[in-house]
């Protein structure tokens, strides 16, 4: 079934209302649907780089967007609608662990998380969940977003079709990168401000031994 979802979601970029279903797939990717907008966003930029920033920029908006409808699930209806949606994408057993790393440390996870291919989903629904501060979680979805999204459109923008290789090949390494220096600024922030460590005692947590309904 997944084989044939992402078939169809391909089959999109030649559609005459291709960025309308980029938009529409970008927006349902980041609450509940379980193809991600990236090979989509690849072909379109591929048949129109001249329009690839625009298309970056279509990803960006509508991924956000898309991620406060999650916010909004995990918020007001996660034992309804939530916790079916993260079980039926083979999620709930992240959810535990997603939902410790939010409570200790906010917007470093979604700016981590958010640039990397773990679903944007698992990350929206868990930090409505755990009540993490709707303006944090808006600032720092946008940020991590826009640079996995924008930097696509921009690359094919500058260089056109022949960049397909090169991000096929490096994109993975461009967003290490990213991590590595959004993880520095936190640590070197922390230092600066005199911060307390947090404990890590996210790794560790399991289904058993995480109480996920506290602190709400």
């Amino acid at each position: 079934m997944l084989t044939r979802l992402y078939q169809w979601t391909l089959a999109k970029a030649a559609h005459r209302h291709a960025e309308r279903w980029l938009f529409a797939i970008s927006f349902m990717e980041s609450s509940f649907f379980p193809i991600p907008p990236h090979p989509l966003l690849g072909l379109m930029c591929l048949a129109r780089p001249e329009k690839a920033l625009r298309f970056g920029f279509i990803c960006t908006l509508a991924s956000v967007m898309g991620g406060m409808l999650g916010y909004a699930i995990g918020h007001f209806l996660y034992e309804a609608l939530g916790q079916q949606i993260l079980t039926a994408l083979g999620l709930a057993a992240k959810f535990p662990v997603a939902a410790c790393y939010l409570r200790d440390y906010g917007a470093e996870i979604i700016l981590i998380k958010g640039a990397t291919p773990i679903p944007f989903k698992l990350i929206t629904i868990t930090a409505g969940f755990v009540g993490l501060s709707l303006f944090t979680f808006l600032w720092a979805s946008i940020v991590s977003r826009a640079f996995q999204f924008m930097l696509v459109g921009f690359l094919f923008w500058k260089f056109g079709r022949p960049i397909k290789a090169f991000i096929e090949k490096y994109l993975a390494w461009l967003s290490a990168l990213f991590l590595v220096l959004i993880v520095g600024g936190f640590i070197a922030a922390s230092m600066l401000t005199g911060g307390v460590k947090k404990d890590d005692k996210c790794s560790h947590a399991t289904m058993a031994t995480l109480d996920v309904t506290g602190g709400r």
